[in-house]
């Protein structure tokens, strides 16, 4: 881990304790509106309605290595029903755009490069993903990744492009 990457954790940290409570984004919480922040790249244009999963990443997070190619394969699975956008929280553009350059993730990917949105979701740790009804809602919430992740994605997902809107 990088050292840019260790401040940017510990400054996380001590934010969340001296700054006022408020609510996490929690299952059944709205997510907030991308647009509303100064994220450096494209979001998908058509989000609204759809069936949404938020990944948080960085390039200096072990377990996102493994994530990428799962997402890129859920992404093409479900195709256009679906919208996966990784929001890396990488300090350093040349970091974000190496690891994307490596991975080619067939999602699309975003950089966080104030931290607002990371700071305002109060995103736990590195991946954290957040999987979202066609009304915007918080259903499901996965802090980290392990090898049972995809088949879990999987099934939330189709369960929400099952019901009814």
């Amino acid at each position: 881990m990088s050292s840019k990457a260790k401040v940017f954790l510990i400054a996380l940290v001590l934010f969340r304790l001296v700054a006022p409570a408020r609510a996490e984004v929690a299952v059944g919480a709205k997510f907030p509106a991308l647009p509303q922040y100064a994220i450096e790249g494209t979001l998908p244009p058509e989000m609204a309605g759809k069936v949404v999963v938020v990944d948080f990443w960085a390039s200096w997070c072990a377990p996102c290595r493994s994530s990428f190619p799962a997402f890129s394969e859920l992404q093409k699975e479900f195709g256009a029903n679906v919208v996966i956008l990784g929001v890396s929280v990488d300090d350093k553009k040349s970091a974000y755009e190496k690891f994307v350059s490596r991975f080619k993730p067939a999602f699309a990917t975003v950089r966080d490069e104030d931290h607002r949105l990371t700071s305002d979701v109060r995103v736990p740790t590195m991946p954290t993903s957040y999987v979202i009804d066609r009304s915007g809602k918080v259903r499901f919430v996965h802090a980290g990744f392990h090898s049972g992740t995809p088949a879990e994605l999987r099934a939330q997902i189709r369960q929400l492009l099952e019901e009814k809107s």
